[in-house]
């Protein structure tokens, strides 16, 4: 009997592969392209499983071109690059990533808002660029971070790590905005309170970004969103780009509507609006919240179990992280 086909679509970890190569008959991106839409339908082609990453677009016109394909498992936690529904409709199961990174893009969360309110990358340029004479009473004067509100924007896991991180080591007021309220135990155990959109954005010393991306979200802060922030307010976003309207920012950065941002996720990336390099006031990281390698490691190991769970006759029948159990005719709560 022949081994399902899949696609490997970046360069991953070589046990990964190698443990993939034990079920299946793999083809890898082995030197890391990144392929255009067209490139990746035809290394689709006669594939049943595909490993993806974000950089990769599954929608219906891929999912047209490539009939054998039953499923999409990427490493990524975020997933505003695969088109769910179509997937579904043409009976493809979908997988994502999440837990496995939680803490370690928390850590960079609150790193980069760390960075963002000191002030450490203008203050690194001037070091580098032999600028450093002499000391005054405002040298580099940035915001503090203990005992300053915290704001979130967004209270699923990531959320919640950020704010055990901002209570409990640095004795933050925490408060929150999401789609839903959490559960009264929950908000104790967290130190945090639930307010409302214009609350969170007027009362918070240092607001972090981790809702998930959707339309409904896009450019969910703009200009009258940061017209409503404290001047001496800082904004951090390690959700995805778009949420933040980047030209808004830009404005409200060199006015000092607000005081400083630190940006890991972009509009368009890798490609970076020039303008926001031209600021000073902002800390600019190339989407690396998942960045070690024991997390990078788990990622890829997450989705290749769960295409051995779809693909695999041996294999439980049920993936571990669906996002669309539909396909398997198991209904949602």
């Amino acid at each position: 009997m022949s081994k399902p086909k899949i696609l490997v679509a970046r360069a991953i970890f070589l046990d990964i592969i190698d443990q993939l190569r034990t079920k299946f008959d793999v083809e890898v991106n082995e030197y890391d392209d990144i392929w255009t839409q067209d490139e990746l339908i035809l290394h689709l082609q006669g594939k049943q499983g595909a490993l993806i990453t974000s950089s990769e677009k599954i929608d219906a016109k891929l999912l047209k071109a490539c009939p054998e394909l039953r499923a999409v498992c990427t490493l990524a936690v975020g997933y505003n690059n695969i088109d769910v529904a179509a997937c579904t409709a043409q009976g493809v199961l979908v997988t994502n990533a999440p837990n496995v990174l939680t803490e370690t893009t928390a850590d960079l969360g609150f790193a980069l808002m760390m960075a963002t309110a000191r002030r450490i990358g203008e203050s690194e340029r001037f070091l580098r660029e032999g600028l450093w004479r002499q000391w005054d009473i405002g040298f580099f004067a940035g915001q503090d971070i203990h005992g300053a509100t915290l704001g979130i924007l967004g209270m699923g896991r990531i959320g919640q790590a950020i704010a055990k991180r901002g209570s409990h080591g640095f004795g933050m007021p925490v408060i929150y905005h999401n789609r839903s309220r959490l559960a009264l135990e929950i908000e104790q155990q967290l130190n945090a309170r639930y307010v409302s959109k214009e609350e969170l954005l007027q009362q918070s010393d240092h607001l972090i970004i981790t809702v998930p991306y959707s339309p409904e979200v896009h450019h969910f802060i703009g200009q009258p969103e940061l017209a409503m922030m404290k001047p001496t307010a800082t904004l951090t976003n390690i959700a995805r780009g778009g949420i933040i309207d980047e030209v808004a920012l830009v404005e409200a950065l060199r006015t000092h509507q607000i005081a400083a941002a630190g940006l890991d996720v972009f509009e368009g990336e890798p490609h970076i609006d020039p303008d926001l390099l031209s600021v000073p006031n902002i800390v600019l990281t190339p989407h690396i919240g998942s960045a070690s390698l024991k997390t990078r490691h788990a990622m890829a190991n997450l989705a290749a179990q769960n295409l051995l769970a779809i693909l695999d006759p041996n294999s439980t029948p049920q993936p571990l992280t669906a996002l669309n159990v539909e396909v398997l005719g198991i209904k949602r709560n």
